[in-house]
């Protein structure tokens, strides 16, 4: 089976100069042991908080810690990370370990860290400016939702 990267390519609308990378970020520990794509997630998971929180303090400047690590947690967890992962049918793109050669459903945790993986290979690949244009235009959506303010009883009291 061969994975057509170029789809994934145009749909986050970044041409990587390093193919192996991007392979790479999509590379599930069970596939590969060694070159698999745990590390380029860790790094992916920290452009992704810094993003974030940068878009946060630009979009709330007069709002409290609290609310704003309230939105932030939101934002870049895993179940967001799962979103916009198949938002882009990441699934499409992971390698994992198939012994049979058949059609497999990737884990949401797998799609998710790939997600963050992704971000990473962008990030080493294209440095910090196109990686915060991409994770804004893929988390857009999610930031506008932020606007809505949950706040729980814990946090009125804290007001």
């Amino acid at each position: 089976m061969k994975i057509d990267y170029l789809k994934l390519e145009k749909k986050i609308n970044i041409k990587f100069k390093s193919k192996s990378l991007l392979i790479r970020s999509l590379t599930h520990k069970s596939y590969n042991k060694v070159n698999n794509n745990e590390k380029i997630e860790f790094l992916g998971d920290r452009v992704l908080g810094l993003v974030i929180a940068k878009k946060l303090l630009e979009i709330y400047p007069d709002e409290k810690e609290g609310i704003l690590d309230k939105k932030f947690a939101s934002l870049v967890n895993k179940k967001t990370c799962l979103q916009i992962g198949k938002n882009i049918n990441l699934q499409n793109y992971i390698l994992v370990f198939n012994p049979k050669n058949k059609s497999i459903k990737i884990e949401d945790k797998v799609i998710s860290d790939s997600c963050e993986a992704l971000i990473g290979a962008i990030y080493l690949d294209k440095g910090f400016n196109i990686t915060e244009k991409t994770i804004l235009d893929l988390w857009k959506d999610k930031i506008k939702e932020s606007v809505i303010t949950q706040v729980d009883a814990k946090t009125k009291l804290q007001e």
